[in-house]
């Protein structure tokens, strides 16, 4: 098993120019996250998460999001 004093003393024996790096890694342990989760953080369960579904389904039906035009291409010489 690793230890906290095992981590410690390889992180002191790393070059200087790697302990941005490992902060950042750190760091990294410390936020939440989840991958590939698509969720608001305020929705815990499959019930809320199907219940937000619903309530939320369709919302743009009125306003529907459309993509407007896109000009003209800019002719370039070839390579």
């Amino acid at each position: 098993m690793i230890t906290r004093e095992t981590i410690k003393r390889e992180i002191d024996n790393l070059r200087d120019e790697y302990l941005e790096i490992i902060y950042r890694v750190i760091k990294a342990f410390e936020i939440p996250q989840r991958a590939g989760d698509a969720r608001p953080e305020s929705i815990n369960t499959q019930a809320e998460w199907e219940q937000f579904i619903q309530e939320t389904y369709g919302c743009l039906a009125e306003a529907p999001i459309q993509r407007g035009e896109q000009g003209e291409f800019e002719t370039r010489e070839s390579l």
